[in-house]
């Protein structure tokens, strides 16, 4: 095998000449982070307040383990570019992509946990039965939510579950990993097992996922 020969002057030139120019490197994590960090702070926390930790009845913490680590990056993505249509959540669509991914790098930079939103996409679709749905969510959930899911809008703590904002863009397995384990630091908390607020079964949590899908029709 020959060894590479150093380029030589003619060569040289001719990459001056054709505007060749070396690529820009791409921003570290940490320096994507701290960009991110700052359109955080013009823009959001006004809302989700400082580190992103939310209030009660007013925006939901984006910094939650939880949320981190069961939330894609498109799921996060689309929800700041898009915003949620009769909340309070605008659009920030002129923000541009590498800005928004800057942000959602800020968010991440709070969790080290490993994300599982791949994986709770891939699972299967709600088989449950809206009907028996509507009577645990009207039982359990719509006392925070909203009996019709629309959230801070009819005066609870919990967000609009009930909303195409938000049901256009969270996968089954999102919502059912959600309703299961709930959220630490939050007034979410979970639904199964003998800490949750509800020892609810798994089929009745299907039930409660088939019954949110029918309230935007509603």
């Amino acid at each position: 095998m020959s060894r590479m020969q150093p380029i030589g002057p003619a060569l040289l030139g001719l990459a001056i000449l054709i505007g060749a120019t070396p690529c820009a490197a791409a921003p570290s994590d940490a320096e994507e982070a701290k960009q991110g960090e700052a359109l955080f702070n013009q823009y959001c926390m006004v809302c989700h307040q400082a580190d992103a930790i939310g209030k009660p009845g007013f925006a939901p913490s984006l910094t939650n383990p939880e949320f981190l680590s069961t939330a894609s990056d498109k799921f996060i993505m689309g929800t700041v570019r898009d915003g949620r249509l009769g909340t309070a959540m605008p659009p920030f669509a002129f923000l541009g992509r590498e800005k928004v991914q800057a942000i959602v790098a800020f968010l991440r930079s709070h969790s080290h946990d490993r994300n599982r939103a791949a994986e709770l996409e891939a699972q299967e679709k709600s088989f449950g039965d809206p009907r028996m749905g509507k009577l645990w969510f009207q039982d359990i959930c719509a006392t925070c939510h909203g009996v019709k899911g629309d959230g801070y809008a009819s005066g609870g703590t919990g967000t609009a579950i009930g909303m195409p904002g938000f049901l256009n863009k969270a996968s089954d397995g999102f919502i059912r990993a959600t309703v299961k384990h709930g959220r630490s630091n939050t007034r979410m908390l979970g639904f199964q097992g003998a800490s949750g607020l509800a020892n609810l079964s798994d089929r009745e949590i299907e039930d409660v996922i088939a019954y949110l899908r029918t309230l935007p029709s509603q």
